[in-house]
């Protein structure tokens, strides 16, 4: 190339360089960093507190699940035994409740007897039940009681109204008097007045029956039985088949009752059991006529 064409080469590039347009330098400007506000800090440290409480409730929940216990004990019934399975932590009330749909018996109906009544609010747990343990249950059947719910007339009430007014209490009558003036047996139960008490798990013994004989009383759930022992003899009576069950606290000596068991329609039929303690009166009466 001559020196003509190498300048007007190069006049050439810089008339082109003169024309091009500046070439802007890019600039990058980092994010703003900015804090988080008040409202948003709040959000998640209770959005932390909530997981953290979760958690803790899910752990509690774990260890709460892992003490309770199910136990296995059998549930009697008249002559029905069923097998149940139920925590220890349930209450008698939820346990009535779980017996109904398999007994027929209305939970409101139901006693539960385990060393006495217990009560509604008592868990399996604090009564000692355990695993192969024995249960009883009495309680009549809805239909059974709608059957006997019979509403008296006025002048059968009226009529009981004055029967009760003229009535002479029993403590005064002649036959009972011959038994209550041996005086107390030598190993009757101490009685205690205004109070209610579950029966005790042994028999009922220190009472005196019509003839004066020491007598003592056994209730056989399992069996729908109640025996009535004396020296000589056990009376097996179905309590099915008692259709009341009548008191009156002895004069002078209220802490005692005199007892009647209706067994037919008329006063000839009664079984009279005589100072029964006052603290067992209504629970005998819950027993039997629940039966």
């Amino acid at each position: 190339m001559d020196a003509a064409s190498s300048d007007k080469t190069e006049s050439t590039n810089a008339k082109d360089a003169e024309n091009s347009p500046p070439k802007i330098a890019a600039e990058i400007t980092p994010a703003p960093t900015t804090e988080p506000t008040p409202v948003e800090s709040k959000a998640s440290e209770n959005k932390a507190s909530i997981e953290k409480s979760s958690a803790e409730h899910v752990e509690k929940k774990d260890e709460a699940s892992s003490d309770d216990k199910i136990i296995s004990f059998t549930v009697i019934y008249s002559k029905q035994k069923c097998d149940v399975k139920i925590s220890e932590n349930s209450t008698v009330l939820q346990l009535k409740t779980h017996l109904e749909p398999i007994i027929g018996v209305p939970q409101g109906l139901q006693k539960i007897m385990f060393k006495g009544l217990a009560k509604n609010g008592q868990t399996l747990k604090s009564l000692g039940i355990t695993n192969n343990t024995k249960v009883m249950v009495v309680g009549s059947k809805l239909n059974d009681v709608l059957n006997l719910a019979t509403v008296p007339s006025a002048e059968e009430q009226q009529a009981l109204q004055e029967v009760k007014v003229n009535k002479e209490p029993w403590c005064r009558q002649k036959m009972h008097r011959t038994v209550l003036d041996k005086g107390l047996p030598d190993d009757v139960m101490p009685g205690i007045l205004n109070t209610k008490e579950p029966l005790p798990p042994c028999p009922l013994s220190g009472m005196l029956n019509k003839a004066g004989g020491k007598l003592r009383i056994t209730f056989r759930l399992e069996l729908d039985e109640l025996w009535l022992g004396t020296k000589e003899r056990t009376e097996k009576i179905r309590m099915s088949s008692i259709k009341s069950v009548l008191s009156e606290p002895i004069e002078g000596q209220e802490q005692y009752h005199i007892m009647a068991l209706q067994l037919g329609t008329t006063e000839a039929s009664r079984y009279w059991i005589y100072y029964v303690p006052a603290q067992y009166v209504d629970s005998i009466k819950h027993i039997i006529l629940d039966s």
